[in-house]
């Protein structure tokens, strides 16, 4: 693991906590996603638990470590950043852009899940390029 900086790819996957935070929040498009997934404010509200939070940290240290690897130990940041765009527009949104077409999913909610991945892997590319 010498070829990247673990601590960068770290801190990059803690990121992703933030950002989901702010951005499935009622301050940006919480209520919007909650309509257009379908989940009502009649529902009983689940708490997430800690398996929950372990498991997507998981994932999102696994994301930011392989694509760390992808970039290589210093990459520049302008090179970091378009390849975290890249893969966020080109590989997940159009991953999610296929599912959500097979299940019926409306262009809005696709939109805010493709949106938070793409904001994801180009702040994975910042915080990648710029951490030397």
């Amino acid at each position: 693991m010498d070829q990247i900086n673990i601590l960068a790819a770290v801190v990059a996957a803690l990121s992703a906590f933030l950002l989901g935070g702010i951005w499935y929040s009622p301050l940006l498009f919480g209520k919007i996603w909650a309509r257009e997934a379908g989940v009502s404010d009649d529902q009983p509200k689940r708490t997430p638990g800690p398996i929950l939070f372990a498991a997507s940290f998981i994932f999102s240290l696994i994301a930011a470590i392989v694509f760390a690897l992808y970039l290589g130990r210093n990459p520049p940041l302008n090179i970091a950043v378009r390849d975290g765009l890249t893969i966020g527009v080109c590989w997940v949104a159009t991953s999610f852009g296929i599912n959500y077409q097979f299940s019926n999913r409306t262009f809005k909610l696709f939109l805010i899940d493709a949106g938070y991945y793409v904001v994801q892997y180009s702040l994975y590319g910042v915080i990648l390029g710029l951490w030397h």
